[in-house]
């Protein structure tokens, strides 16, 4: 018996996979998948490509920030026109003799002799520090004659870089040229930029004094911040009973995660300075200000980290009689902690980058010294390359790329470290 055509329809597949339509589904559906994926790499590369030129404009402008151009500078170090002596050298006094002693004029003086009355042209407001400074590692230099190389001044400086505008060539072209030709100049590594700090003039400044000024500001930030926010977000997620009021505590923090850092700066100049009467511009202020603002950050990533840990490892503990307190230390902490570190040092580096809250507080002084101890006056590296970013003289240029250089490798380090101890403490289970 033949069956109905109809019924031999009906009996097919809901799908063919054979058919017209399908395969013209099967044609747009990869070519959406085509079109995504192209769209994706697309926009990895255009990242990948602003990441590029960021970093490029940075090394290319800033590379040279590294470098010192030098000038060959022969002086006689005369104990009677400098009024010093070896036993005042070698006492402990040198530092108070030194500092008496005319030892700017005496290097100018040097220089013309060598150089005419081009040597305020051709030596940096500062080349004197450098012979003080030979003069105190070696006592023995006074009554000698000797060579030394002091930094030239920043328009030659920017000429031996080829930085130079067509001002300056004008101006300082031919004595730099004549220079050159007598083989009395060459470009060192400038040593000074990473162990000096502020100066007005740009072949002396160094980043040092920001640094440190960092340096003790994240300190004051890590001793605070890390313990309340590991300790909060232990609280919140093992004790905190699950009520309207850790719901409200919990939606504060996620506020306060997103506050720009202007408040922070704002709660820290009427808290801090204002009410308690820190001492302005010190790092105990700005580690204080940069705390309340890395607290919110460390207390989200404490708390997820924490609720990563299975369940089950929780209640194997307290099977084998551990107490509450145990279980939470012994093993819910350890197997939580690369992902409060990682947390941790990504909140510090943010904290690291600000400028905002650190120029509410004061931090934007010009510090020539670094910073003794916590409470002594100080900057940090953003805030000193915010400031040089506002100089008028154009040496500041290649010092202000070459301290980004300086502060972006110091992220990529604390980056680092938190990849590190994220691996060395990771568990499986």
């Amino acid at each position: 018996m033949a069956v109905p055509e109809q019924t031999v329809t009906q009996r097919r597949a809901p799908t063919d996979w054979r058919g017209e339509k399908m395969r013209g589904r099967l044609r747009r559906r990869y070519r959406s998948e085509r079109a995504f994926r192209l769209l994706g790499l697309g926009a990895v590369s255009l990242s990948a490509l602003f990441l590029a030129f960021l970093l490029w404009t940075m090394v290319s402008n800033g590379f040279t920030g590294f470098l010192q151009t030098e000038v060959r500078l022969p002086i006689r170090l005369d104990p009677v026109t400098l009024q010093l002596s070896s036993s005042q050298l070698a006492g402990g006094n040198a530092d108070q003799a030194l500092a008496s002693a005319d030892i700017e004029a005496v290097t100018l003086q040097a220089a013309r002799n060598i150089y005419g009355e081009n040597a305020r042209q051709i030596l940096s407001e500062g080349a004197w520090i450098y012979v003080r400074d030979a003069l105190k590692a070696d006592p023995t230099l006074l009554g000698q004659q000797i060579d030394l190389w002091v930094p030239v001044s920043s328009e030659l400086d920017l000429i031996a870089k080829d930085r130079a505008t067509p001002e300056i060539l004008v101006r300082a072209g031919e004595t730099y040229r004549s220079l050159d030709q007598q083989g009395a100049i060459r470009t060192a590594l400038n040593t000074r930029f990473l162990t000096a700090a502020d100066s007005t003039d740009p072949t002396l400044v160094g980043i040092w004094g920001a640094f440190k000024g960092s340096l003790l500001t994240m300190l004051v930030t890590l001793v605070l911040a890390f313990p309340v926010g590991v300790l909060s977000a232990l609280y919140l997620e093992e004790y905190a009973p699950k009520n309207r009021w850790t719901d409200l505590i919990e939606v504060s923090i996620n506020n306060l995660a997103a506050v720009p850092s202007i408040i922070f700066g704002l709660l820290g100049l009427a808290v801090f300075l204002n009410v308690m009467h820190l001492p302005r511009s010190a790092p105990i202020v700005g580690g204080l200000t940069l705390a309340l603002m890395t607290l919110p950050v460390i207390v989200i990533a404490g708390r997820n980290a924490i609720k990563s840990v299975p369940p089950s490892i929780r209640d194997a503990a307290l099977g084998i009689g551990a107490s509450r307190v145990q279980v939470v230390f012994h093993h819910v902490l350890p197997l939580a902690l690369p992902g409060i570190l990682t947390g941790t040092i990504i909140g510090m580096a943010r904290a690291l980058g600000e400028t905002a809250p650190l120029l509410m507080i004061g931090m934007r002084a010009f510090i020539s010294a670094a910073p003794e101890g916590l409470t002594a006056p100080a900057t940090a590296l953003p805030v000193q390359i915010f400031l040089w970013s506002d100089e008028v003289s154009r040496g500041f240029v290649e010092k202000t790329s070459a301290a980004i250089i300086v502060l972006l490798a110091f992220l990529l380090a604390m980056n680092g470290v938190a990849i590190y101890l994220r691996n060395k403490f990771e568990r499986r289970w």
